[in-house]
């Protein structure tokens, strides 16, 4: 008897968890269950979990605690989509509040970064010294009273040296110089970064 093979089937992702910890650098989870087992020696599953960086800057409380941090927090501009809806209860609505885009220079790099090869985090390894990369601020990151985000380098002249860290792995930071500001990015994807 010849059986078909069949391919694993996995459902769509769901919506990203919430960051375990308020106001640290913490990781954010979704995930997928599988529909239909391979059988026959079918296409297998492919991951059933991905994780992200994530940072919530307001406490339970509501109160903003983005003050604390004081070198700017990046993860992957991939996560962008998913987080406005997520943030949209608290923002009265997207086009009240527009996001800015900075570019920024990178000078300096931790060999972490490099080293860094867990499915979620490897946009890191991306980091370059010398590379201009394009940094996005939007609402849920923004201090609600400043419409600014932390460490956005927005009192510093070219010359400052700033600091940046990215979520998911606290070993992975650097300094860059602030370039300008925009209204929109516009760097290659890989370059292309939100502050959390």
């Amino acid at each position: 008897h010849c059986f078909a093979a069949l391919p694993c089937i996995v459902g769509e992702w769901s919506h990203w968890s919430g960051c375990a910890e308020q106001c640290q650098p913490d990781l954010r989870i979704r995930r997928r269950y599988v529909q239909q087992e391979p059988k026959n020696g079918g296409e297998p599953c492919p991951a059933l979990e991905e994780k992200a960086g994530c940072l919530e800057y307001l406490t339970y409380q509501g109160e903003d605690c983005g003050h604390e941090h004081v070198p700017a927090f990046i993860t992957t501009s991939e996560y962008s989509k998913e987080r406005r809806q997520a943030a949209s209860s608290l923002w009265p609505s997207d086009k009240d509040i527009a996001g800015y885009c900075v570019e920024f220079k990178t000078e300096s790099l931790s060999h972490h970064c490099a080293l860094e090869n867990r499915p979620y985090a490897r946009w890191m390894q991306y980091l370059r010294e010398g590379h201009t990369v394009c940094v996005t601020c939007q609402p849920p990151a923004m201090n609600i009273d400043t419409h600014r985000c932390s460490g956005d380098g927005h009192n510093a002249d070219g010359g400052k040296i700033l600091h940046w860290e990215a979520v998911g792995n606290s070993q992975c930071q650097g300094t860059w110089k602030k370039i300008r500001q925009l209204e929109h990015c516009s760097c290659p994807l890989v370059h292309s970064f939100i502050f959390t």
